[in-house]
């Protein structure tokens, strides 16, 4: 019941940002923009060491493991990412936000997903506490992201039902990647380590390749924001 409710509290977070759809009339000011943008990467950022790097290291006591985990992990996503880039000419029709969010959203389901494997598999391994910390942690952040994705749609012609839709869609890949993750809890012991820390890249790779790029450094509002994400997210970890 704590896992099931753990990898849906994501998936609702993005639903609840989508929604704001039907009340919305006018363009997202930059600045609130860039707020959400720097909150995203704080949130995220502090995750991946509290909640993901440090459990990582300390199942094995040392950082070889977590180190070749993170490197793996910004390998995989460049791979990705240059294959996308090479063929971005079938997917032109496609919203770019809409995109880079639904491919990210499959590391960050993947993240919770291996949090959650982690304590059926090992509970000495990582708290239960951490693992819901993770989950809140980005549902925070998938709360404007749900928004930003439904947003643009609907000033490009499509109904509200419609661009919410899409915001939703997009969020099923998270929780899709904490499924399949799941999925394979019995075999992951020895690899947790390991996939702790890729999880880790993951999240790290999202916020350098598509949450900065995003923000402007204007006012400074995207470094304001990164601030309180990165403190909210610090106190959930280390408080509850």
């Amino acid at each position: 019941m704590n896992t099931t409710i753990g990898i849906l509290i994501p998936f609702i977070g993005t639903i609840l940002g989508s929604s704001l759809v039907f009340f919305s009339k006018n363009k997202l000011p930059k600045q609130f923009e860039n707020i959400i943008f720097g909150i995203s990467a704080g949130v995220m950022v502090a995750s991946s060491i509290w909640s993901l790097i440090i459990p990582s290291i300390e199942l094995k006591g040392n950082i070889i493991h977590t180190t070749i985990g993170l490197i793996s992990s910004f390998l995989f996503f460049f791979i990705i990412d240059f294959f996308q880039t090479k063929n971005k000419k079938k997917i032109i029709k496609t919203n770019r936000m809409m995109l880079a969010i639904t491919l990210h959203n499959i590391p960050e389901g993947m993240a919770v997903g291996v949090a959650f494997a982690s304590y059926i598999v090992n509970p000495s391994s990582i708290s239960l506490a951490s693992c819901f910390a993770l989950s809140i942690g980005i549902a925070i952040q998938n709360f404007p992201e749900g928004f930003i994705v439904s947003v643009p749609l609907k000033q490009k012609g499509y109904s509200k039902l419609k661009a919410f839709i899409y915001g939703v869609v997009s969020a099923i890949f998270e929780l899709l990647g904490a499924i399949i993750t799941l999925l394979f809890t019995n075999i992951i012991t020895v690899a947790l380590p390991f996939l702790l820390a890729f999880a880790a890249g993951a999240m790290i790779y999202v916020v350098i390749v598509e949450l900065i790029p995003e923000s402007d450094e204007k006012y400074h509002t995207n470094t304001i924001g990164f601030i309180i994400g990165f403190i909210i997210m610090m106190l959930l970890d280390n408080i509850f």
